[in-house]
């Protein structure tokens, strides 16, 4: 009887010892081949969890300033079109380029305006849409994969895409036994692993706004003006509210300068008691009005020159050539004789 129960306990002994970690990995694996198995699972347990940004470039919605239209007295009211009106003369007693008030009014033809309209004298906010400017860029393109399943709400700002890698270790758990033990404390030189991946740096981007299409009018700005004769003669008749100019006497074809530097925003003869016309927007202060030429020698959209030849004189009444010459002050007519350089000496 005590050589059965001694039987069973070898036995017992001998199963136990056959699934002792340590006995078990030594009979199915030899040594190197142990070292391999937990090499492997360092491997497997050491990639990277660095959030990479995207190289994408993040859009950042920035509302489009509010164009600063001409800071003339009128600015931010309505106009209501009276009889004899054209849009041209609107525009220029207002101290605006007849384009961009058609524009801001959606009238496709200047001359197609009615008594009694209504018209807007600046940019409604209407038509300052918003835009994109890229916020962030990276040093080196990078895959990166978008999680789905996720549906932004509406007017929401959808983040940039970012690939997840696992840093978490993984490693095999096992019970413990003395000949684990003793296995695990054996140094193992493992090499470095590069993940292949460059490192990623954030870098700000210069956010720039659009420069806005008329230049913020400041004080510097009207006083830097420094006016020429548009041309040589006698000034005949002085300035009044009915005049609204002066006219300087000369011959037929004679030149016609720029008094200052500027942008044409009008060259024809649309408006009416002017003749052929040009107009000079200076700044968001001042215009000048060059009528009655027999020549015009400039575009609309032009970018004049100061003392650029732009117009030859013509006849100023039917007895009488010269050039009627004019300066806006934010719309309103100012005496010319006030600007422009002493000759009397």
């Amino acid at each position: 009887m005590r050589d059965k129960r001694q039987s069973i306990r070898d036995a017992e002994i001998e199963w136990h010892n056959f699934f002792d970690v340590g006995t078990f990995a030594t009979k199915i694996f030899p040594r190197s081949s142990l070292l391999l198995l937990i090499f492997c699972a360092l491997i497997v347990g050491c990639a990277s969890t660095r959030r990479l940004t995207s190289p994408n470039r993040v859009p950042v919605v920035t509302e489009r300033p509010r164009a600063l239209v001409n800071q003339s007295l009128d600015a931010g009211k309505s106009y209501t079109v009276q009889k004899g009106d054209t849009l041209y003369s609107i525009a220029l007693n207002h101290g605006l380029d007849y384009k961009e008030l058609a524009q801001w009014n959606g009238i496709d033809n200047p001359s197609n305006i009615s008594t009694g309209q209504k018209l807007n004298l600046f940019l409604s906010t209407q038509s300052a849409k918003p835009s994109l400017y890229p916020l962030l860029e990276s040093s080196s393109p990078v895959s990166s994969k978008v999680i789905s399943g996720i549906t932004p709400s509406s007017g929401s700002i959808v983040t940039t895409p970012i690939t997840m890698l696992k840093i978490e270790p993984k490693a095999f758990k096992v019970p413990y036994s003395e000949q684990a033990a003793e296995r695990l404390r054996e140094s193992i030189d493992i090499p470095s692993i590069k993940t292949g991946i460059d490192s990623v740096t954030e870098r700000p981007v210069e956010v720039n706004p659009p420069p806005s299409s008329v230049v913020l009018n400041t004080n510097k700005e009207v006083d830097s003006i420094e006016w020429i004769w548009p041309t040589k003669g006698k000034v005949s008749g002085v300035f009044s509210e009915s005049a609204k100019g002066v006219d300087i006497v000369g011959k037929l074809g004679q030149v016609i300068i720029a008094s200052a530097a500027g942008k044409v925003v009008y060259s024809g003869g649309g408006l009416r008691g002017y003749g052929q016309l040009i107009i000079i927007k200076h700044n968001n202060t001042y215009l000048s009005a060059y009528a009655h030429n027999s020549k015009l020698l400039v575009n609309e959209g032009q970018t004049v020159t100061k003392g650029q030849k732009i117009a030859e004189m013509g006849n100023v009444s039917s007895d009488l050539v010269g050039l009627h010459f004019e300066i806006r002050k934010l719309g309103k007519p100012v005496d010319p004789i006030k600007h422009l350089p002493d000759i009397s000496g």
